[in-house]
């Protein structure tokens, strides 16, 4: 129990001292996971209402992928990104591993299935004869899957929100590609790892309240602007103002 205490307390001192190496490995790991949730969503969602509102050939197969690469291991993930970006891969002269980008490259394989995936069941979920009445008032079909999008908004976020819990707390597909290198690629949920490893448990779970925290406040913000987003547009329906 004491070690538990004794945690939190190390947590907040490692906020409030303003380590450099604390606030740079912080750092590093918001600019990975966010960077590769913000292009995971910039596939995922696409894909999503594409795979909810088009009929093509291969759609059911590719829709069965999506949902299996949704629980991707991550080691594996991390295994074949290496063999590709390694020296002897077919990447290997782009000098990838032991980057962050790298990093951002696993985390978005990651990423991607999980926001479709989530995508394409809220854009199910919206009342098909929503996007049937905007065609029925001239919409194209792109037009009629927008309306149906801003319905679904809520679940958007919540594929989003996912995506990045994904990335945050990932680290055998990172440690693999990025190796931890103090100063380059050491991230928290690495860090974290290392220092367990080393018998560092009150500094080892310190980081991971923060991580928590993190995670925590990250996922409050996207719901309370979506949420903000949301009540304007009631308002401007009612008053048929913006508001």
């Amino acid at each position: 129990m004491s070690t538990i205490l004794n945690a939190f307390k190390e947590a907040f001192l490692l906020i409030v001292r303003f380590n450099p190496d604390f606030y740079r490995v912080l750092l590093l790991s918001l600019i990975v996971s966010g960077t590769a949730t913000v292009i995971g969503a910039l596939i995922g969602i696409p894909l999503g209402v594409a795979l909810s509102e088009s009929s093509f050939r291969g759609r059911r197969v590719l829709l069965t992928l999506v949902h299996a690469f949704m629980g991707l291991p991550p080691v594996v993930v991390g295994l074949f990104t290496l063999l590709v970006i390694m020296r002897s891969g077919p990447l290997g002269s782009l000098e990838l591993y032991y980057t962050p980008t790298a990093m951002v490259i696993v985390q978005v394989i990651l990423a991607t299935p999980i926001i479709a995936g989530f995508t394409h069941a809220s854009m199910e979920g919206v009342d098909p004869r929503l996007g049937l009445q905007a065609m029925s008032l001239g919409a194209t079909r792109w037009q009629a899957a927008w309306v149906k999008m801003r319905e679904a908004r809520a679940g958007l976020v919540a594929a989003v929100i996912a995506g990045l819990g994904r990335v945050m707390a990932e680290v055998g597909a990172v440690l693999i590609v990025g190796g931890n290198l103090k100063g380059q690629t050491r991230v928290l949920t690495t860090d974290i790892v290392m220092q367990t490893r080393m018998a560092n448990y009150e500094l080892a779970l310190a980081e991971g309240i923060v991580l928590i925290l993190l995670v925590v406040i990250i996922n409050i913000f996207l719901t309370r602007l979506q949420a903000e987003k949301g009540m304007r547009e009631i308002e401007k329906r009612v008053t048929g103002y913006p508001a």
